[in-house]
Protein backbone atom coordinates (compact mmCIF):
# COMPACT_ATOMS: atom_id res chain seq x y z
CA UNK A 1 0.00 0.00 0.00
CA UNK A 2 1.07 3.43 -1.36
CA UNK A 3 1.87 6.28 1.63
CA UNK A 4 -1.49 7.80 2.23
CA UNK A 5 -0.83 12.18 2.33
CA UNK A 6 -1.53 13.67 4.97
CA UNK A 7 -3.92 17.16 3.93
CA UNK A 8 -5.08 19.65 6.95
CA UNK A 9 -7.87 21.19 5.88
CA UNK A 10 -8.28 24.55 7.51
CA UNK A 11 -10.67 27.33 8.50
CA UNK A 12 -11.37 30.39 11.35
CA UNK A 13 -13.23 28.13 13.30
CA UNK A 14 -13.17 24.62 12.42
CA UNK A 15 -16.97 23.67 13.20
CA UNK A 16 -18.18 23.85 9.17
CA UNK A 17 -16.43 23.81 6.46
CA UNK A 18 -13.19 22.01 7.27
CA UNK A 19 -15.16 19.44 9.83
CA UNK A 20 -16.92 18.52 5.98
CA UNK A 21 -14.21 18.12 4.17
CA UNK A 22 -12.27 16.30 6.47
CA UNK A 23 -15.23 13.80 6.44
CA UNK A 24 -15.63 13.62 3.26
CA UNK A 25 -11.62 13.44 2.29
CA UNK A 26 -11.80 10.18 5.16
CA UNK A 27 -14.87 9.14 3.54
CA UNK A 28 -14.33 9.47 -0.22
CA UNK A 29 -10.41 9.32 -0.37
CA UNK A 30 -9.50 7.57 2.72
CA UNK A 31 -7.33 5.14 0.69
CA UNK A 32 -5.41 8.10 -0.38
CA UNK A 33 -5.34 10.75 1.89
CA UNK A 34 -4.72 10.88 5.56
CA UNK A 35 -7.52 13.89 6.52
CA UNK A 36 -7.15 16.56 9.14
CA UNK A 37 -8.99 19.49 10.32
CA UNK A 38 -8.08 22.69 12.66
CA UNK A 39 -8.90 26.24 13.12
CA UNK A 40 -7.10 29.12 13.46
CA UNK A 41 -10.14 29.92 16.28
CA UNK A 42 -11.61 27.24 17.02
CA UNK A 43 -15.01 27.02 18.43
CA UNK A 44 -16.80 23.33 18.44
CA UNK A 45 -18.60 21.51 15.79
CA UNK A 46 -21.61 22.99 13.92
CA UNK A 47 -24.35 21.15 15.14
CA UNK A 48 -25.48 21.82 11.57
CA UNK A 49 -22.76 20.48 9.84
CA UNK A 50 -22.99 17.35 11.85
CA UNK A 51 -26.63 17.17 10.75
CA UNK A 52 -26.08 18.21 7.00
CA UNK A 53 -23.22 15.33 6.40
CA UNK A 54 -25.43 12.56 8.52
CA UNK A 55 -27.86 13.09 5.74
CA UNK A 56 -25.62 12.68 3.56
CA UNK A 57 -24.34 9.21 5.10
CA UNK A 58 -21.36 10.75 6.88
CA UNK A 59 -20.76 10.42 10.49
CA UNK A 60 -18.80 13.80 11.84
CA UNK A 61 -20.10 13.82 15.38
CA UNK A 62 -17.05 12.29 17.16
CA UNK A 63 -14.72 14.95 15.07
CA UNK A 64 -13.86 17.54 17.50
CA UNK A 65 -12.57 21.23 16.95
CA UNK A 66 -8.53 21.17 17.30
CA UNK A 67 -6.36 24.35 17.13
CA UNK A 68 -4.03 25.08 14.65
CA UNK A 69 -1.29 24.57 17.11
CA UNK A 70 -2.26 21.14 18.17
CA UNK A 71 -1.34 19.80 14.69
CA UNK A 72 1.63 21.90 13.73
CA UNK A 73 4.06 19.53 14.58
CA UNK A 74 2.65 16.83 11.74
CA UNK A 75 4.32 17.00 8.33
CA UNK A 76 1.60 17.72 6.09
CA UNK A 77 1.94 17.41 2.30
CA UNK A 78 -1.13 19.61 1.95
CA UNK A 79 -2.83 22.78 3.62
CA UNK A 80 -6.13 23.28 1.71
CA UNK A 81 -7.74 26.60 3.45
CA UNK A 82 -11.75 26.46 3.00
CA UNK A 83 -11.92 30.00 4.21
CA UNK A 84 -10.35 33.54 2.90
CA UNK A 85 -9.61 34.15 6.81
CA UNK A 86 -7.89 31.39 7.18
CA UNK A 87 -6.21 32.16 3.93
CA UNK A 88 -4.98 35.24 4.66
CA UNK A 89 -3.43 34.05 8.69
CA UNK A 90 -2.62 30.69 7.25
CA UNK A 91 1.07 30.29 9.14
CA UNK A 92 3.95 28.88 7.31
CA UNK A 93 4.25 25.12 8.22
CA UNK A 94 7.61 22.86 8.40
CA UNK A 95 8.78 20.87 5.94
CA UNK A 96 7.65 20.57 2.21
CA UNK A 97 3.55 21.05 2.97
CA UNK A 98 2.07 23.26 -0.22
CA UNK A 99 -0.86 24.87 0.56
CA UNK A 100 -3.97 25.55 -1.65
CA UNK A 101 -6.45 27.92 -1.11
CA UNK A 102 -10.33 26.75 -2.27
CA UNK A 103 -12.88 29.75 -0.63
CA UNK A 104 -16.33 27.67 0.20
CA UNK A 105 -19.30 30.01 1.59
CA UNK A 106 -20.02 30.39 5.09
CA UNK A 107 -23.14 28.34 6.02
CA UNK A 108 -23.38 29.90 9.65
CA UNK A 109 -23.09 33.20 8.13
CA UNK A 110 -25.43 32.72 5.47
CA UNK A 111 -27.29 31.12 7.82
CA UNK A 112 -27.66 34.17 10.52
CA UNK A 113 -30.21 35.69 7.42
CA UNK A 114 -31.94 33.14 6.50
CA UNK A 115 -35.74 33.51 6.85
CA UNK A 116 -36.14 30.05 8.24
CA UNK A 117 -34.67 27.13 9.39
CA UNK A 118 -35.38 25.48 5.99
CA UNK A 119 -33.38 27.98 3.93
CA UNK A 120 -30.81 27.87 6.45
CA UNK A 121 -30.08 24.56 6.60
CA UNK A 122 -30.27 24.39 2.53
CA UNK A 123 -27.41 26.85 2.49
CA UNK A 124 -25.29 23.78 4.71
CA UNK A 125 -26.54 21.21 2.39
CA UNK A 126 -25.29 23.40 -0.65
CA UNK A 127 -21.76 24.22 0.90
CA UNK A 128 -21.83 20.25 1.96
CA UNK A 129 -22.38 19.32 -2.03
CA UNK A 130 -19.90 21.48 -2.97
CA UNK A 131 -16.86 20.32 -0.98
CA UNK A 132 -18.08 16.87 -1.90
CA UNK A 133 -17.35 17.70 -5.56
CA UNK A 134 -14.01 19.31 -4.67
CA UNK A 135 -12.91 16.43 -2.68
CA UNK A 136 -14.06 14.12 -5.51
CA UNK A 137 -12.72 15.68 -8.22
CA UNK A 138 -9.03 16.68 -6.07
CA UNK A 139 -5.97 16.03 -7.94
CA UNK A 140 -3.35 15.38 -5.51
CA UNK A 141 0.21 13.62 -6.65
Amino acid sequence: MEKRLKVLFLCTANSCRSQMAEGWARRLRGETIEAYSAGIEPKGPDHRAVSVMAEAGVDISAQRSKALREVLEIPFDFVVTVCTDADKRCPIFPGSAKVIHVGFDDPPQLAAQAGSEEEAMAHYRRVRDEIRRFIEGIELP
